[in-house]
């Protein structure tokens, strides 16, 4: 079952700007194969912060991924206590253990990893297969990086396109960097 890295970023390499603003990113276009991204996802697991900026941004407690086209099980890692709602699992531990509590309930088909510190948890630990990301043009020229502290990754270009103004680049990952477990 497919772990899979998926978020959209400035030219400079942010996902968000400096207050973790996102605005920005609904300014472009989305990609073409949306609703086959959509359909393949089967659960989510997204930090603390990228959830509470989810809800923020949409005014929904489960942060309404997709712009609430897509529904199903959402696991928000975070070691704080949070009311998250309902169809939202808070959990707190090894990536490794939520990871694999995600694809038990992901039905088969892709577990996607949202936030810069639960991407980077995974990179370092070998548990992503791969990168889909959504190359805006724009630079925010500061922010939130694309998963600062993975260490060195090596990935396999795995395909290309554009559509509308972004440029969409999906990546396999051959392997990371030996990091001690966080």
């Amino acid at each position: 079952m497919t772990v899979l890295v998926h978020r959209t970023m400035s030219l400079d390499g942010y996902i968000a700007g400096p207050e973790h603003e996102m605005d920005w990113i609904f300014e472009h276009d989305p990609p073409d194969d949306m609703q086959e991204i959509i359909a393949a996802t089967g659960a989510i697991v997204v930090g603390r912060g990228s959830w509470q900026v989810g809800a923020r941004d949409t005014g929904k407690p489960s942060g309404a991924p997709y712009g609430g086209a897509w529904s199903g099980p959402i696991f928000v890692l975070t070691s704080k206590p949070l009311d998250a709602g309902p169809g939202v699992t808070v959990v707190a531990g090894d990536i490794g253990d939520v990871i694999a509590g995600a694809q038990a309930a992901a039905g088969g088909r892709k577990v996607e990893l949202f936030g810069a510190n639960v991407a980077a948890q995974a990179l370092r630990r070998g548990l992503v297969d791969e990168i889909l990301v959504h190359v805006a043009p724009v630079l925010l020229g500061d922010g939130i990086p694309f998963s600062p502290g993975s260490g060195r990754i090596r990935l396999e270009p795995a395909g290309a396109t554009q559509s509308g103004d972004m440029t969409h680049l999906r990546f396999r990952v051959r392997s990371a960097a030996a990091a001690p477990p966080s």
